[in-house]
């Protein structure tokens, strides 16, 4: 529940882990580090201020739609949540404007995602976490095909991961996807790519051209940097790795003891 109140400001935590920071009185103020270079992904698809069609899987305190109701007023984003009481806690202690154009659905994400229409969004993003893990129904080859299904051509995905070295997971979600899409890309802090520590990595997929320049150079700018890799680097790390099918999709692995607490 949200433990921490600054004024007009949250920060929600599950089992101890920050997993929402929201800023009622400034939407466009992101505290977490993936979840600014989420909102960069964002930021260099079409013109600023252009409308997008969002499809969120996982909504948490709701701090990326409120991003791009901020950015990109006019923008319909559906939000998929299982998690119904923290759906009722958000819409008492922090809910969104009238207008805003997000709405917010109690649901399972992969179950919304196989009803949903196809061709019908232009950004789908994946921050589905049960506890601290991505959840096995969202980790598989058919699961990267629904998406594929959902989105328009020349649409987006990203979703928020977790992995460390050597990254058993992640490159099987980066085959997972390689067999869906024609471009991929990785997001990640640089001590995260190297195999220094566990931490956040950003999958991007698309089967149009991805924003890789704009991206680079925002990501650069950050506080805390993080390198975008694509091309070469990003089959180095895919080597031998092999797409995994419904049957044998694992959650992403439970993050070390402190990874990603408050301390």
């Amino acid at each position: 529940m949200p433990d921490v109140d600054l004024e007009r400001a949250w920060l929600l935590t599950v089992d101890g882990a920050p997993q929402s920071y929201v800023d009622l009185d400034d939407p466009e103020h992101l505290e977490f580090e993936y979840v600014r270079r989420l909102a960069h992904v964002l930021d260099c698809l079409r013109e600023p201020g252009a409308v997008l069609d969002l499809l969120h899987l996982g909504g948490g305190a709701l701090t990326l739609p409120r991003y791009a109701a901020a950015t990109r007023p006019g923008s319909r984003q559906d939000v998929v949540e299982f998690d119904g009481g923290l759906v009722s806690l958000v819409a008492e202690f922090l809910p969104v404007a009238a207008g805003s154009g997000i709405a917010v659905h109690v649901a399972d994400a992969r179950a919304w995602l196989g009803a949903a229409a196809a061709a019908s969004a232009d950004v789908v993003v994946g921050d589905v976490f049960g506890g601290s893990r991505v959840p096995a129904s969202l980790t598989s080859v058919e699961y990267a095909r629904e998406v594929a299904r959902v989105l328009r051509p020349g649409g987006v995905y990203v979703a928020n991961l977790a992995d460390g070295a050597p990254f058993e997971f992640l490159r099987g979600q980066l085959a997972n996807f390689a067999a869906v899409f024609g471009e991929l890309a990785l997001v990640a802090e640089p001590g995260v790519l190297r195999g220094r520590r566990f931490g956040n990595a950003l999958l991007l997929a698309s089967d149009g051209v991805l924003p890789v320049a704009g991206l680079s150079r925002l990501c650069a700018a950050d506080a805390f940097p993080a390198r975008v890799e694509t091309g070469a680097g990003l089959a180095r790390l895919m080597r031998g790795a092999r797409p995994v099918g419904d049957a044998d999709a694992v959650a992403s692995p439970e993050p070390p003891a402190g990874a990603f607490s408050l301390g």
